[in-house]
Formats: structure tokens, C-alpha cells, sequence
């Protein structure tokens, strides 16, 4: 798989990470209920596959999905980049709770060591900047916990440019972890390139729009979805965008098909042509999924497909503007 070096750190990332969100189980932004055995599977199959890191949070699942991480672990030799993050608890009713004062950092620190069953976090994250008064607190104990050897690296993820900026003054950011998609393609106007101006990493999450550029959502799978399935409550699942997205997948995967590829990975690849973007977030619940989509790492589109795919997306646009 290609390897692309992430901002000023020596970590060198495969373009194609295994993303742990939806394995996490229930909580108020989950996914549903997640099989345990086919989560450890899917962890296996991805570092299998060559995938050199994985993506997790304390919320996702309320810590069960770094304890899946570490129990994978123990039934392989491989030792992959792990990237967590830290500012988002929760209280009895699996909601979450946003939280940066120092000391709960440093607690959320030691408990993900702790389910991880590791000495030291490689990337690690502040997850959101909110509460933004506390933000720079926040980052100042990341800091002490960097120079304690307790995290190699720190990273942001959801901050604007001008989050960025404040907490740089203090400590570098070896990353920023910004949703980025064909349909969502916000950090574009200003993030990647100041990210590539002030060689600050870019893993992408959400390359395929939760399941929606896959090209195996329809109409069915969005009505059978669980009631506690976030995306439930997410616009882009509601009309006129669930629509508009599903017509355009029906193009993209003629595309895809006349290189042989999947929609999927379609929508992986397209993320990784902007060169500022050192990897993307793929996530997996069960086996056979990250194998396929692993191998976008090794597509590069054409000039061709890419400007065909410009075309889809602003004739998108222009009908949702309509």
C-alpha cells in the first residue's frame, strides 16, 4: 500500500487507515448494535491487508472500541500507528458530554492507555474544539503529556483555521482530522491548503459519506436502518439530499466500473488525489469490507474520471441550489 508522511512527524502513514467509529457499538452517536467478533475480524483483516494504523476515540462506544483494538492486538504480531483522541465523555444515557479542563485530559489519557493495554499513544487528539474557551488548556496538557512520553504526537480534528493557529503558538500540530467527502467538501475552501502551507498532516474521515458513496445504500437499507443508527438524524439521509446522492452514485459507479474498481473505492481514491491529504479514515464492521476498500490506496484516478466526476458533482449542486 503507498505510505505518505504525515506533516513534520517521522510517521509514515498507508493512504488507507481502518477508521473504528461504527465498531464501537451503541452510544448516542452509534451506528447500532456491533458484533465483537466481526469488529476483531475486521481489525485483523485490515492490518492484513497492509494498513499500517488505526483510527479510534474513547467515545466511540464509550471506550469499547479501544478495548476491541486491544484485544485484536493480542491475536497478531503486527503493531500498527494508533491515533486516538480526548475532549468528549459521557454521562449515564450514553450521551456525550464535551469536556477540555485539564485534569479530565489527562484522565481520558490514562484510561485510553489503560483499554489500549499500551504505554504510548502515537497521534493524539483533541476530538472537538468545544468548549472553545478551553481549548488552549486543553492543548497545554496534551503538551505535558507529549513531554511525560505518554503520546508521541498531537494532533486536532473539526478545527477551523483559526483554532489551529491558536493552539500552534503553543506546540506544533503534526495533523488535522476534518470530515472530507465528494459531497462535503468544505475544507477545501481554506483548510488544505493552509494544512499544506504549514506541513500539518490531513487524515480525511467520512471519505464515504457514512456508507452513502459506497453504493450499496438504497431507499430499504435507509428505512431498516436501527433506531439508535445516527445517521437517522443526519440530513444528508434525509431528502432532497439522500436523493440527489443516490442518482449520483449511479453514475459514479460506471466509472468506477470501467476500471474494474467498487463505488467504494471510488470515493477513497478521489479524497486521496488532493496531495494535501496524507491518508484517509476508512471504517469496517465486519470482515470483507476494509479488504476491498484498502485497495484504493493503490488507484491513482485518471484526468479523465476526475473531470467526469467534477462534472456529477456540480450538476449535483446545481439541482440541490434549485
Amino acid at each position: 500500500m503507498q505510505t505518505r508522511q504525515l506533516g513534520c512527524t517521522g510517521l509514515k502513514l498507508t493512504t488507507v487507515g481502518l477508521g473504528t467509529w461504527a465498531m464501537g457499538g451503541p452510544w448516542q452517536f452509534g451506528w447500532g448494535s456491533q458484533d465483537d467478533s466481526d469488529a476483531i475480524a475486521a481489525i485483523l483483516e485490515a492490518l492484513e491487508a497492509g494498513i499500517n494504523w488505526i483510527d479510534t476515540a474513547p467515545a466511540y462506544g464509550l471506550g469499547h472500541s479501544e478495548e476491541l483494538i486491544a484485544q485484536a492486538l493480542k491475536q497478531t504480531t503486527a503493531k500498527p500507528l494508533i491515533a486516538t483522541k480526548c475532549g468528549i465523555l459521557w454521562n449515564e444515557k450514553k450521551e456525550k458530554i464535551s469536556r477540555l479542563k485539564r485534569s479530565s485530559v489527562r484522565k481520558e489519557c490514562c484510561d485510553s492507555l489503560k483499554r489500549l493495554g499500551a504505554d504510548v499513544i502515537d497521534l493524539y487528539q483533541m476530538h472537538w474544539p468545544v468548549p472553545d474557551e478551553d481549548v488552549e488548556q486543553a492543548w497545554e496538557e496534551m503538551v505535558k503529556l507529549h513531554e511525560e512520553g505518554k503520546v508521541r504526537y498531537l494532533g486536532v480534528s473539526n478545527f477551523s483555521v483559526e483554532q489551529i493557529e491558536r493552539v500552534r503558538r503553543i506546540h506544533p500540530v503534526a495533523s488535522l482530522q476534518p470530515p472530507y467527502s465528494m459531497i462535503h467538501r468544505e475544507a477545501e475552501e481554506e483548510l488544505l491548503g493552509y494544512c499544506a502551507r504549514n506541513d500539518i498532516g490531513v487524515v480525511a474521515y467520512s471519505p464515504m459519506q457514512r456508507g452513502l458513496l459506497t453504493g450499496k445504500f438504497t431507499p430499504e437499507r435507509l428505512a431498516e436502518l436501527p433506531l439508535d443508527d445516527h445517521r437517522r438524524k443526519n440530513p444528508d439521509f434525509h431528502e432532497p439530499q439522500f436523493g440527489a446522492t443516490l442518482r449520483l452514485v449511479e453514475s459514479l459507479k460506471q466509472i468506477a466500473e470501467r476500471s474494474g474498481k467498487t463505488c467504494a473505492q471510488l470515493a477513497v481514491s478521489w479524497v486521496l488525489c488532493r496531495g494535501e491529504v496524507t491518508a484517509a479514515i476508512v471504517g469496517a464492521r465486519r470482515p470483507g469490507q476494509i479488504a476491498e476498500t484498502a485497495q484504493a490506496s493503490d488507484w491513482d484516478l485518471s484526468e479523465k474520471d476526475i473531470e467526469e466526476i467534477e462534472t456529477l458533482l456540480a450538476d449535483r449542486r446545481a439541482k440541490l441550489n434549485t
